[in-house]
């Protein structure tokens, strides 16, 4: 806060302005700390350096050389009011979870691009934006191309290894609750084998064991098309004690259950759109 004159017809009075006066939370993995003065650069810079990379309409993302890495910095979109509320007193931040989960999925040996830092900027109301920094990583494909394009070259064995990866998160208590099309990143490591990151990681739950119908809830966002259930539930059959008739029942129930809300949503949003115009 600062005090300043103001003048008034009956002489000088000292009064008050509260500033958005603000402070800054850093959270840096210990393997970088060395690179701190250049990442705390690269955040304050962020709106006017860094490649930017997707179209940023709800979240931005930028590359940044780190030496010899390239790094990937989120800038999660400004919170609403009660957000910004909450995210200060009650919730983590988007970049404080992001950062923690992708620890534990390390630490699980889930593959997921290697945390670096969050930063989160408060002011005296809450917090005002937040930043999460991670390796950024090239690799051939995301499971969207699996739904996209069915001649994708090994197509099957890439599913069948996907679904394998799946189950073990699933093993494992992790349930990741974004696991939609784009937010699984896969890499050839050999002639017939792929290595699989999970990315946008905010917001997952953590469990001690996952019963079979959240884990085939889990499943239903991936995609609509029904021979790819077929090969997900034939695969997902032989590691999980459960019938493959039931399995296949329950991811396709699951997944049509998904595919009906979806659009539903979208039809009321265009509804409204046609209100609004």
């Amino acid at each position: 806060m600062i005090y300043y004159k103001s003048k008034k017809a009956f002489g000088y009075f000292w009064s008050l302005e509260i500033f958005s006066l603000q402070h800054m939370s850093v959270v840096i993995n210990k393997e970088f700390k060395s690179k701190e003065i250049e990442l705390r650069n690269y955040i304050t810079n962020f709106s006017y350096s860094g490649k930017l990379f997707g179209d940023g309409q709800r979240n931005k993302i930028k590359l940044f050389d780190l030496e010899d890495k390239t790094i990937n910095i989120k800038s999660f979109k400004i919170p609403n009011l009660i957000n910004t509320i909450a995210y200060k007193y009650f919730r983590k931040s988007k970049a404080k979870r992001s950062f923690e989960y992708a620890t534990i999925l390390l630490q699980k040996e889930i593959g997921t691009p290697q945390p670096i830092a969050y930063f989160e900027n408060y002011n005296w109301l809450g917090l005002k934006d937040s930043y999460y920094v991670s390796e950024h990583l090239i690799t051939e494909l995301t499971f969207r191309e699996l739904v996209e394009i069915p001649a994708y070259p090994d197509h099957e064995n890439i599913l069948r290894q996907f679904t394998k990866f799946c189950f073990d998160l699933h093993e494992k208590g992790i349930e990741f609750l974004d696991h939609s099309p784009g937010n699984t990143l896969i890499k050839k490591v050999s002639e017939n084998q792929y290595a699989f990151f999970l990315v946008d990681l905010n917001r997952m739950n953590f469990h001690e064991v996952m019963d079979f119908n959240a884990r085939m809830k889990n499943l239903s966002r991936l995609t609509p098309k029904k021979e790819m259930i077929a090969v997900m539930s034939d695969e997902y059959a032989k590691y999980y004690n459960q019938p493959k008739p039931l399995i296949f029942e329950k991811m396709w129930g699951a997944t049509t259950e998904f595919q009906e809300k979806f659009a539903r949503k979208k039809r009321l949003k265009k509804k409204l759109k046609f209100w609004k115009s």
